[in-house]
């Protein structure tokens, strides 16, 4: 805790917590079938659900992200649904579907407590700082995934239950440097309002994803930290971060914001 407090909160730094928490324990067993679960950083190693588990929570109404993909580009649209709606396309979908759904940022207190306690709020949330939890959320889907650049209200512990993805991170100067640049190309001043319609779909989706993942920042000062099942990243308060769930099967995840 020391440890982490010095290096990580208190300047403000990010850190890659490989499986030092023990949190997840109960999720991992209690929700996801493993290929091989004694392998560790295998990335031919997928994650399935446990179809008579989740299925006692179909009828929960929970967010989804529903992205239809057309030769002209994607069409993004948020809805509200029951939660068996995503269960039965994760089950059927294939690596061909023109159709992603994706439950993002499932606010955990909207979950069953049966659900909640499967994961707990970590020590290191609870103690680094004043222990003020701003926010808690669940992210799941099938990979591929994709959450575009953006900045954080609070410092945030997002950590890996499923799958892999990969953390694209910069910092506060830098992350402005490249959303303004987008907004300039595209001749407009927009906030970077976490996940907007405007950041999936569209001219600002393609710009921002091409100078993050393809540009990465045209040099400048950034990060990247994959993220395998069990595994944590702190994100510091403003930072910029862009998300990819990579790979076959489930992904899931969930975060913490802190003070």
């Amino acid at each position: 805790m020391e440890e982490f407090r010095k290096k990580a909160f208190e300047p403000q730094l990010p850190a890659h917590l490989s499986r030092q928490i023990e949190t997840l324990i109960h999720a991992q067993h209690e929700w996801f079938i493993c290929s091989a679960p004694h392998a560790r950083n295998d990335p031919s190693q997928t994650f399935s659900l446990k179809q008579d588990f989740w299925a006692k929570y179909s009828d929960v109404t929970v967010p989804l992200e529903l992205t239809t993909n057309h030769k002209d580009g994607a069409i993004f649209k948020q809805m509200q649904a029951p939660l068996g709606v995503l269960l039965s396309w994760m089950e059927q979908a294939t690596g061909e579907s023109s159709q992603r759904l994706y439950l993002a940022q499932c606010q955990l207190t909207d979950l069953p407590q049966s659900l909640r306690d499967h994961v707990p709020t970590p020590e290191i949330v609870q103690k680094a700082g004043k222990g003020d939890v701003y926010d808690a959320n669940l992210w799941m889907g099938l990979a591929p995934t994709y959450t575009p650049l953006h900045r954080d209200p609070n410092p945030n512990l997002f950590l890996q239950l499923a799958g892999r993805k990969v953390v694209r991170l910069f910092p506060p100067d830098v992350g402005a440097t490249i959303f303004a640049g987008v907004q300039e190309k595209l001749g407009q001043n927009a906030s970077s309002t976490f996940r907007g319609e405007e950041m999936m779909q569209g001219p600002e989706k393609d710009l921002l994803e091409r100078e993050v993942w393809e540009h990465k920042g045209n040099g400048l000062d950034g990060h990247e930290a994959v993220l395998d099942h069990g595994e944590a990243l702190f994100i510091p308060l403003g930072w910029w971060h862009s998300i990819k769930g990579v790979g076959k099967g489930v992904t899931a995840s969930v975060n913490w914001w802190f003070r």
